[in-house]
């Protein structure tokens, strides 16, 4: 109960979110984007099971925010890829197999392919 003798709120939903990490990746199947790194911003939305949250105020309990990013950097630095699709997958696999992930959002934006566009992009979503 609240102070106010009313009833606790109890969240509805859990999110991890990774915004606006920019990344230089080796992208793309035009010739003139082979071998030349281009710059890619992806947002990473997670939506947690109900049992994720901390039981405490430590690091122990925490959702590792450095785990999500290293694993980011990982993939898009492991090879080149031809497609966003393919790379935003392989970011959606990796995240989506961890325990606790309920839902996932994957967003990749190449912001300098037109200069009338904020960008290009794709989004994968299991929600």
């Amino acid at each position: 109960m609240t102070l106010d003798g009313l009833p606790k709120l109890n969240p509805a939903i859990r999110k991890v979110l990774l915004q606006g990490l920019e990344v230089s990746a080796d992208i793309g199947f035009h010739d003139h984007e082979v071998g030349t790194p281009q710059r890619i911003v992806l947002d990473i939305e997670i939506l947690l099971d109900e049992g994720t949250d901390p039981a405490r105020d430590e690091k122990a309990d925490a959702w590792n925010y450095d785990f999500v990013r290293e694993e980011v950097m990982r993939i898009v630095a492991a090879r080149r890829y031809n497609l966003q699709e393919t790379l935003v997958r392989t970011i959606f696999d990796r995240i989506g197999s961890v325990k606790g992930v309920k839902s996932l959002r994957v967003r990749s934006i190449k912001p300098d392919i037109y200069p009338d566009a904020a960008g290009v992009g794709v989004e994968y979503a299991s929600h």
